[in-house]
């Protein structure tokens, strides 16, 4: 399957196209589809003309109203699932400048209740020092895009207010890999961990580590970030990926849970993180 821009708008097009062909064909107006598959008469025109992108559900729920035959129905269910994964690469942002992608998270998060992050490789920037920031969005590679750090890395310490909204809760889940791997000098590591450690004692935080000796019945294939029920994004070294299919965001809160079953929680893992603190200082003597 392809992701490349040019073929998911493409795809975007033919679904509404499709959509809209299949009602017409029906001798359905957009108002009594729309009563039929429960929805609004707008939002019924703004998938028709391709304002709006239709989850797979809305897809169903229409298909059904229009008593598609069942192997029409499984044809556009599947243009379905493809149109709704979105994919970015970190080149695009880049060039933009890479601090719109934290305003981009920032307008996520503000509209999210419960966000589950995945960190099997690296703290998520909702968790960083300053300095540990810097280090994280500095290049790597010669391949790596060139950024404006400095502005990146300010808007993902404004991003980090969020966290002290009381109505919205977060699970980080990070192996202890990620909470060791050296990406600064000891020092700074020192500041990033004994700051995870704080952020974990606030009431709408779960913070969770799992162990390198605990035994894992899964394997930490990606980042990954689950908002609400509503979509889920996934890290690749080249970009970002964007799941809306319900299964696949069923999916991967289910992979979300058997990890955290693995990991140490609560009091637990705030000693964890305090004594990581500690080794990294001890180090730096």
């Amino acid at each position: 399957m392809t992701i490349e821009p040019e073929h998911q708008a493409r795809e975007r097009k033919d679904l509404a196209e499709a959509l809209r062909g299949l009602r017409e064909a029906a001798g359905l107006s957009g108002e009594r589809l729309a009563v039929r598959c429960n929805m609004s008469q707008t939002k019924i025109s703004r998938i028709e003309t391709g304002r709006a992108l239709p989850t797979v559900i809305d897809v169903q729920r229409i298909l059904t109203a229009l008593q598609v035959p069942a192997e029409v129905a499984d044809e556009l269910l599947k243009l379905a699932r493809r149109a709704n994964v979105d994919y970015a690469s970190w080149r695009t942002y880049a060039r933009v400048g890479l601090y719109r992608k934290q305003a981009e998270l920032k307008a996520l998060e503000s509209t999210s209740r419960v966000m589950r992050h995945f960190l099997p490789a690296i703290p998520t920037g909702l968790l960083h020092v300053r300095q540990y920031a810097e280090q994280t969005l500095a290049k790597a590679v010669k391949s790596d895009p060139a950024r404006d750090v400095a502005r990146a890395v300010q808007a993902r310490m404004d991003r980090q207010a969020i966290l002290d909204d009381q109505s919205r809760h977060f699970t980080f889940l990070l192996t202890e890999q990620a909470v060791r791997w050296r990406r600064a000098d000891h020092e700074v590591m020192a500041a990033q961990c004994a700051h995870m450690a704080e952020v974990s004692r606030r009431p709408n935080v779960e913070l969770a580590v799992i162990p390198r000796a605990a035994r894992v019945p899964g394997t930490p294939m990606n980042i990954f970030v689950v908002y609400d029920d509503r979509l889920v994004t996934v890290e690749l070294f080249s970009g970002e990926v964007v799941l809306r299919d319900p299964r696949d965001i069923s999916h991967h809160v289910e992979l979300f849970e058997l990890f955290l079953g693995c990991a140490l929680t609560g009091a637990d893992a705030t000693a964890f993180l305090t004594g990581a603190a500690e080794d990294f200082m001890r180090l730096r003597d």
